[in-house]
Parts: C-alpha cells; structure tokens; sequence
C-alpha cells in the first residue's frame, strides 16, 4: 500500500470554510470551491468537521439570476449561502435529487459534488 496515502475515504474532513464565515452543523459550505456540509459548528481554531460526498436534505431555492424551477438532476450552486441554479454567481455545489418551484424554498436531497 503506498505510505503517502493520509485519509483511506476523506469523505470527512476538520477544514477551515471560506464561506459561510462561522458554519454551524448542517449548513451547506463551500472550501474555496469545495462543496460540503457542516457536520460540526466551527471551533475556536476556526475548523469545521465537513461532509464532502453523500445526499443532504437542503433548503433549495427555485432560481438562477430570475426565478426559475428546480428539477431531478439539476446542477446547483452555492451562491452567497444560498443553493441554487445560479452558475453566473455560485460555485458549484452538487445535483438536485428533488424539485422546487420557481420562486420557492424548499428543503430537498442534495447530492454534495460532481
């Protein structure tokens, strides 16, 4: 087995966010372009514990930079705290496993990544 190999799975990780500034457990983040979710709430060091694979259910809203529905399969974005269709503004962030209508906000599965 090779000996530079640090985290067998690395599918949770102890990261510092770069948004949103102070995570708390369950918010969707982002390090730098790496999406995830907040297993913990950030520590005094300014680590989160962050979930970067699996589905979570998300609150999703039905945009892009008008309203727009979100369907199955979609790609969403992280934009300013908010998951949406909005690839002009927002990092990508994973797949819609739900659908939201336009305009609305609705908690849905989310699968983390691409």
């Amino acid at each position: 087995m090779a000996t530079n190999i640090l985290f067998e799975d690395g599918d949770q990780l102890r990261l510092v966010c770069s948004a949103p500034a102070t995570p708390n457990s369950g918010d969707p983040v982002l390090v730098g372009q790496l999406p995830g979710v907040a297993l913990t709430k950030e520590d005094s060091a300014g680590y989160t514990t962050v979930k970067l694979n699996g589905v979570a259910e998300l609150p999703v809203k039905g945009e892009t930079t008008t309203n727009a529905a979100v369907t199955y399969g979609d790609v969403l974005y992280y934009d300013s705290g908010v998951i949406n269709k909005d690839s002009t503004n927002g990092v990508r962030f994973g797949y819609a496993l739900g659908a939201v209508n336009s305009g609305a906000t609705t908690k849905i599965p989310v699968k983390i990544g691409y």
